[in-house]
């Protein structure tokens, strides 16, 4: 690769257009008039036409000479340095147009971008805060986030990944604020990194991770600009990746995921009684099923005689025992829940709605569940939608069964043991050298003090 500008103009065209030659958008267009010659090189499918026209061609044909032309487009700033002819030839396929006008070669970006546009959030809503989210193009997320967090310490480096696609990824952080230790073991991952095509946050995550079985996630994706504002201000470093919709946050703790935004903006008990139902809800979530399994199959004693003869007696007729049971009305709750995601949003609601009503109705007229594993596997599947993240969403329903699997196993006291071993994992678990399992009981006034204004 060459590492200075090209010395011959004209050699350097010829070749561009030797290598984009087979694609039918490649477009050559010389411009004359009198004593001004100039010719432009572009792919016409990724360039804002109404732009060219307007910056470039229109100009170019009112100024008085070809020297007032070359001073005009070397103060546009929309101008890009040139440092080889493959790097030239890269900034074309991205919506760059090469322009030749006395023996000298200028690179403008004018790229059309159709996936500028800001929606609303759909992964994380809130009740109060803002309700747009981030879009797929990397230059509009970054004008979101700066709108947001007005600090001349915001620092963006960028890099490309994908030794094909050469996506482009934006590295954030707040100079004054960010841990040290972390950026500099982000750049090294992300150095790290040899993958021949990239598409999304979701994939650059999972590359970055050392751990590639690990059961919970070590680093937060998030479509909401507030809450990349608040981890800039923590000290964390914000990665965004060009067409994707959502940012990578690192390092990111277990009680980062159980955090909504909206315990921001909500008044300190509606808060705090928010957090204690989102925490009951992931405690049930874990728990119910195995200690159904474990209350009928060997330790009925721990109810009441009233609550043990009931249950027992919603199980006559059940022809399995009961892991049996919660493991097959589990497994068609998850059937159902992928089914919604998965099926077009006109027919989302109605087919989940009356398939689990149609199920749960016939497996309990057919004696294959009882009354009562209907009520827990629907308590289940609602204390599993309050978890505001989904990648820990997703990780409790496969921490769910290993707890099952303890209690079908031990009973009362395999799902204690069970609980036990989780919250080991826990603990000896680390994000980018940060305790997973790390709590914070600094009062509301220091946290004020901690973030910048």
């Amino acid at each position: 690769m060459l590492s200075r500008t090209p010395k011959n103009p004209g050699d350097t065209i010829k070749w561009l257009s030797e290598e984009l030659k087979p694609s039918f958008d490649l477009v050559h267009k010389p411009l004359h008039m009198d004593e001004k010659h100039a010719e432009l090189l572009y792919i016409k499918t990724v360039v804002d036409g109404t732009q060219l026209q307007q910056l470039v061609i229109k100009p170019f044909f009112e100024l008085a000479t070809d020297q007032h032309a070359e001073a005009y487009l070397n103060s546009l700033p929309n101008q890009q340095d040139i440092t080889s002819k493959e790097q030239m030839l890269l900034e074309m396929t991205k919506g760059s147009v090469v322009i030749l006008i006395r023996d000298h070669l200028l690179l403008m970006d004018i790229k059309k971008v159709n996936t500028d546009t800001v929606q609303q959030t759909s992964i994380e809503p809130t009740i109060q805060g803002p309700q747009l989210s981030l879009s797929e193009d990397i230059a509009t997320n970054i004008n979101l986030i700066r709108q947001r967090y007005h600090r001349p310490s915001l620092v963006i480096e960028t890099m490309e990944l994908g030794e094909k696609n050469k996506q482009t990824l934006a590295i954030i952080y707040d100079e004054e604020m960010v841990l040290k230790d972390v950026l500099e073991q982000v750049k090294r991952k992300l150095k790290a990194i040899k993958i021949p095509i990239i598409q999304s946050t979701t994939e650059l995550q999972r590359l970055m991770n050392d751990k590639r079985r690990s059961l919970m996630p070590t680093m937060m994706m998030t479509e909401r600009t507030d809450r990349v504002v608040y981890n800039l201000a923590s000290g964390k470093v914000a990665l965004l990746l060009d067409g994707g919709h959502s940012v990578i946050l690192a390092p990111a703790i277990f009680f980062d995921f159980m955090t909504s935004m909206d315990d921001k903006y909500g008044s300190y008990w509606v808060t705090k009684s928010l957090k204690f139902l989102r925490y009951s809800g992931l405690f049930a979530c874990l728990t119910l099923p195995g200690v159904y399994v474990a209350a009928t199959s060997y330790n009925p004693e721990v109810f009441r005689v009233e609550l043990a003869l009931s249950i027992a007696g919603s199980r006559i007729g059940v022809p399995y025992p009961s892991f049996i049971e919660v493991l097959f009305m589990l497994m068609v709750m998850e059937l159902l829940t992928e089914a919604s995601i998965r099926l077009p949003k006109a027919v989302t609601g109605t087919a989940t709605t009356v398939g689990g009503l149609i199920l749960g109705t016939a497996a309990t007229e057919a004696a294959l569940a009882s009354n009562i594993m209907i009520i827990i596997v629907a308590a289940v599947a609602i204390s599993t939608f309050v978890i505001p993240i989904n990648e820990m969403s997703f990780a409790i329903r496969v921490v769910r069964y290993i707890l099952l699997a303890f209690a079908s196993l031990g009973g009362l006291a395999g799902l204690v043991f069970g609980l036990i071993g989780i919250l080991m994992y826990l603990t000896q678990m680390e994000s980018f050298g940060e305790p997973y399992f790390k709590m914070y009981w600094q009062t509301k006034r220091a946290e004020t003090r901690k973030i910048p204004t």
